[in-house]
C-alpha cells in the first residue's frame, strides 16, 4: 500500500518506521532539512534499548505532499492541526487517517473532503531522539474508527501492519476517542506537574486520592457511564506504562507547547458549557498553561 505518514515527531516517525516494513511510505516533513536527513540516514528506531535496523524511506518537505497515496496518515499534534487544514482540504482524495489526542479535533474533519475520514487512538510510548530517530518505549496497540466512509481500508491496513505494531478497528470512535481522553485527561497533566512517572499516581496514596478526583471530575463532565470500566482501563494503562514518563511531562520539560488546550482545554469549555463545577480540571489546566508561559518569557 502507497501511504503518505504528515509529520515528523515521534509517532510520524514511529509510523514511518512500522509500516514501511510492508509499505511504500513516505514521510512528509515540516522542514526541507528534516526531509534530507531521513533520506540520507535511514528511519532509526530503538526498541528497548536496543537499535534495530535502519530502515530507507521516501521523505519530502510537507508542502510537497499531492495527495496521491492511498492512505494518509496524519501524526501532527492537536494543535498544529489548524496550520495543516489548507494543504489537507486541497489534496485529500481518498483515505485520512487522522493521530491526534482529545477531541476537540473533530469539529475539523467534516472540512476534509476526501471520502474516508478515520480517527485513530495510539497507545504505544514514542520519544523522538532526533530528527530521524524514535525511541520506541511503550509496547501498545493502535485503535481506529471510522469517522466518514467505508471501514474496508482500515481492515486492510491491519493485514499489512507488522505483528507487534497492532492496527484494530472499533465500531464507534466516539467512545474510543473519549476513553483515551480520559486517560489523557488525568495522566498527561498530573504527571507534568507532579513530575512524577506514570505508575506513581497509583502507587503514592496521595497522589492516587488527586487521580480519583480527577477521574470522577471528567466522568462528571463526560456524561460518562460505566465508570467503572473507565477507571480500570485508566488504571491499566498506569500500570503498563508505569516507568514512563507521559508525553506532557516530557513536552514541559523540554519547554515544549503541550496538548493542554485539547485535552483539559476541551473538558474546561465544556464544564462551563453544561454549568458543571470542575475545580481539579481548571486548576491543571492552569497549571500547564503556566508552565507554557513561563518557556514563553524564558
Amino acid at each position: 500500500m502507497k501511504i503518505a505518514v504528515i509529520g515528523g515527531g515521534s509517532l510520524g516517525l514511529l509510523f514511518s518506521y512500522y509500516m514501511s516494513k510492508k509499505n511504500d511510505v513516505c514521510i512528509y516533513t515540516r522542514t526541507k532539512e528534516q526531509a534530507d536527513l531521513i533520506k540520507k540516514n535511514g528511519l532509526h528506531l530503538i526498541n528497548g534499548g536496543i537499535a534495530q535496523p535502519p530502515l530507507k524511506v521516501s521523505a519530502a518537505p510537507v508542502q510537497d505532499w499531492k495527495g496521491n497515496e492511498e492512505l494518509a496518515i496524519v501524526a501532527l499534534k492537536q494543535y498544529q492541526l489548524p496550520g495543516l487544514m489548507a494543504v489537507l482540504k486541497a489534496n485529500a482524495r481518498s483515505s485520512v487517517l487522522f493521530l491526534q489526542n482529545g477531541y476537540g479535533h473533530i469539529k475539523l474533519l467534516s472540512e476534509i473532503s476526501a471520502p474516508d475520514v478515520f480517527v485513530g487512538s495510539v497507545e504505544h510510548g514514542a520519544v523522538r531522539a532526533n530528527d530521524y530517530t524514535v525511541h520506541h518505549n511503550g509496547i501498545g496497540v493502535t485503535r481506529t474508527a471510522v469517522f466518514r466512509g467505508d471501514a474496508n481500508l482500515l481492515q486492510e491496513i491491519s493485514s499489512v501492519v507488522p505483528a507487534d505494531f497492532p492496527v484494530l478497528l472499533e465500531p464507534d470512535y466516539k467512545e474510543m476517542l473519549i476513553k483515551k481522553l480520559v486517560v489523557n485527561a488525568v495522566i498527561n497533566p498530573l504527571t507534568a506537574v507532579l513530575k512524577v512517572r506514570n505508575g506513581e499516581l497509583i502507587t503514592n496514596s496521595f497522589y492516587f486520592e488527586i487521580f480519583k478526583q480527577m477521574f470522577e471530575e471528567c466522568a462528571l463532565v463526560l456524561g460518562l457511564e460505566h465508570h467503572e470500566e473507565y477507571l480500570q482501563n485508566l488504571m491499566s494503562v498506569c500500570e503498563k506504562t508505569a516507568n514512563n514518563h507521559s508525553s506532557m511531562y516530557k513536552d514541559v520539560e523540554n519547554g515544549r507547547q503541550t496538548e493542554i488546550d485539547a485535552i483539559l482545554g476541551y473538558l474546561l469549555e465544556l464544564s462551563i458549557s453544561k454549568n458543571i463545577k470542575a475545580p481539579l480540571i481548571h486548576n491543571y489546566y492552569h497549571c500547564i498553561k503556566g508552565k507554557e508561559q513561563e518557556r514563553e518569557g524564558a
